[in-house]
């Protein structure tokens, strides 16, 4: 089974780009942008289809004051797409763009920008994005949905086992069948109300808010849950009907209960990274597969725990140990695709917080392979030891039957000699031996067992010590084996809030464009003379190594745009000795720019910007910046 973390590296060379989280592609009007006169409308575009909120778009002017704004919109009617109106009469300055929208796998996305109107603002407001997550929403929201998991695999894992490995008594199943069915369904509540919270990243507080709540059960996170809710009920009904009448094993319960199971891992399928980016019919059928076998090992080896403490049987444990095997074969064949699916390239399984993550899984997976390989042996031990004990027994059952004589055979035989010997057979005298008396015995046979004691040829295995023992040591390594499980399932929960790495490359190319990256604002003062100083403005975007675009803007003493003859820029890195790497900037007629300016080493750089104040006289300024990687 440790195959399939080196096919997960054999997969990677030849992913194709796709996500599973809407990445931002573009805006219009584009991040950074001086436009002449005001927009009619702004428009987003993303990776995916995406949900649309209240609040999907806060517009703030230059003062920081909220734009009121109709309500967001399609642009076309795409999915993919967000809009909205902007009033007539925006004054002139630099405005924010803050935006929210819900991905497709149900995960909150949020990013800011800005354009200008006219000219830049000497001092804008700063870049809000809006509130990312509320701390205790975030930890109540993972909570629910770990423990959601947790039931769901405790539910279906307990009944799939009753199913499959026909313990000999299953009372004792009955609890961790309804703290399944419970946990399910108290946890399954509590992600529908703190949904609007979590997509807002807003306090738990909100989650009383009745309009929020009627929004969320309208919209797909929140019918997927009513979906889940539904479900239980029938579940409820199988549970109790089989309890009652005892048909756990009979088929229409098995099949009736496989089709519950995978309408409840739907819920999960519909609403997670499989219902995004490529390949989803396949992708959701993989989860599917993934969730159910993940169910039948993690609950199975629960209801092995209790069926060894309660009602221990080899034969049971035996059927398990098959079982088992056939669910890490599935979990390790849907793994392989899921992370080549999340992962994307090479540098995402060490370059990105999803492929760490994945990393952490496959060590703890091959922990718990390894503890379920103890475990196997355990079981053959128990199933060889209980064998020997019944041969034991048994033999020890035929010894005693051949030492017994007979009640009846002793009734018919008479005290006396036989009739036809009493005439000539003298009357023994009174100081012989009675004919009742028993004669001595003879001597045993060298080499044959004796008649009276048990055998004791049974191998030390085959003793219900020895037994003992075994079920101890069984029962020590399928704990074992269920305590990493849970683990396991836990990571598996924070990969699926975790944006893949495909995702997170796409968010990296894109951001330049999208203004996920802050851009690098300067303020340079120069000297006019005359005890009059103006400043330049200028904006490298995104502000990190390799390529940038260049924005300069140059005010007078008065605030107000002023022209100049000429402006330049160029970058020296001292350390590395690079440079000077000139900032080819051109009038634009307001403002000055450069399409590219590359940069290309992370660290403190020297800008020294020339500013041509008339035809004779320049003054040049010195400004550090720092270039991050």
């Amino acid at each position: 089974m440790l195959l399939g973390p080196l096919l997960v590296l054999l997969l990677l060379g030849g992913a194709s780009s796709a996500s599973a989280h809407a990445t931002l592609e573009s805006t219009d009007p584009g991040d950074g942008s001086v436009l002449g006169r005001a927009p009619d409308r702004v428009t987003l575009t993303f990776s995916e289809s995406v949900g649309l909120r209240d609040d999907s778009f806060r517009i703030l002017d230059p003062g920081g004051h909220r734009v009121r704004t109709a309500d967001a919109g399609r642009a076309d009617g795409r999915s993919d797409t967000a809009r909205v109106d902007l009033p007539a009469d925006l004054g002139e300055g630099t405005y924010t763009v803050a935006w929210r929208v819900v991905s497709a796998d149900s995960h909150p996305a949020s990013g800011a920008f800005t354009f200008s109107v006219g000219k830049p603002s000497a001092t804008s407001a700063p870049v809000d994005a809006g509130p990312s997550e509320d701390p205790l929403t975030a930890t109540l929201h993972k909570t629910a949905r770990y423990l959601a998991y947790l039931a769901a695999a405790l539910l279906i894992g307990v009944a799939a086992f009753v199913a499959l490995c026909r313990p000999p008594d299953t009372t004792g199943l009955r609890r961790p069948l309804a703290a399944g069915w419970w946990t399910l369904l108290g946890t399954t509540l509590a992600l529908l109300v703190l949904r609007a919270p979590y997509e807002a990243g807003t306090g738990p507080a909100d989650a009383l808010d009745a309009d929020a709540l009627a929004g969320t059960l309208t919209s797909r996170p929140g019918v997927l849950l009513l979906a889940r809710l539904a479900l239980l009920a029938p579940v409820a009904l199988l549970l109790i009907r089989t309890a009652r009448d005892g048909r756990h094993r009979s088929p229409w319960a098995t099949a009736t209960g496989a089709v519950l199971a995978v309408a409840l891992a739907l819920t999960w399928s519909a609403g997670e990274h499989a219902s995004a980016g490529l390949q989803v019919p396949l992708a959701m059928t993989s989860f599917v597969l993934h969730l159910l076998a993940t169910a039948v090992w993690l609950g199975g080896l629960v209801a092995l725990l209790t069926t060894l403490r309660t009602a221990p049987d080899a034969a049971t444990a035996a059927r398990f140990s098959r079982v088992a095997l056939a669910s890490v074969t599935v979990l390790a064949v849907t793994g392989v695709y899921q992370s080549w699916r999340g992962l994307g390239s090479w540098q995402a399984l060490t370059g990105t917080t999803y492929g760490r993550l994945l990393l952490a899984k496959v060590a703890l997976v091959a922990l718990t392979l390894a503890a379920a390989a103890v475990s196997r042996r355990w079981t053959t031990a128990l199933a060889t030891g209980e064998t020997l004990v019944r041969q034991g027994e048994r033999q020890r059952e035929r010894e005693r039957e051949r030492d017994r004589i007979p009640e009846p055979i002793l009734e018919r035989v008479p005290a006396g000699p036989p009739p036809d010997l009493e005439r000539s057979t003298p009357e023994p005298s009174t100081a012989e031996p009675s004919a009742q008396e028993p004669s001595a015995p003879e001597p045993p046979t060298p080499g044959a067992p004796s008649m009276g004691t048990p055998s004791t040829g049974a191998p030390s295995t085959g003793t219900p010590s020895a037994a003992d023992a075994l079920r101890r040591g069984l029962r020590r390594s399928v704990l074992a084996e269920a305590v990493v499980a849970a683990v396991v399932l836990m990571v598996t929960t924070v990969l699926t809030s975790t944006v893949p790495g495909r995702a997170a490359d796409e968010a990296a190319r894109s951001a330049p464009a999208g203004g996920v990256l802050p851009a690098s604002v300067t303020e340079v003062p120069f000297d006019l003379g005359d005890s009059a100083r103006g400043t330049v403005q200028i904006t490298l975007d995104p502000g990190r190594t390799g390529d940038n675009a260049v924005q300069a803007v140059v005010f007078g003493p008065d605030g107000a745009l002023a022209a100049v003859p000429e402006l330049r820029l160029s970058f020296t890195l001292p350390d590395k000795d690079i440079g000077p790497i000139e900032a080819r900037l051109v009038d634009r007629g307001g403002y000055w720019s450069a399409n590219t300016l590359t940069l290309p080493l992370p660290g403190t750089w020297t800008m020294r910007t020339t500013v041509r104040v008339s035809e004779i006289d320049q003054v040049t300024e010195s400004r550090r910046i720092r270039i991050e990687s």
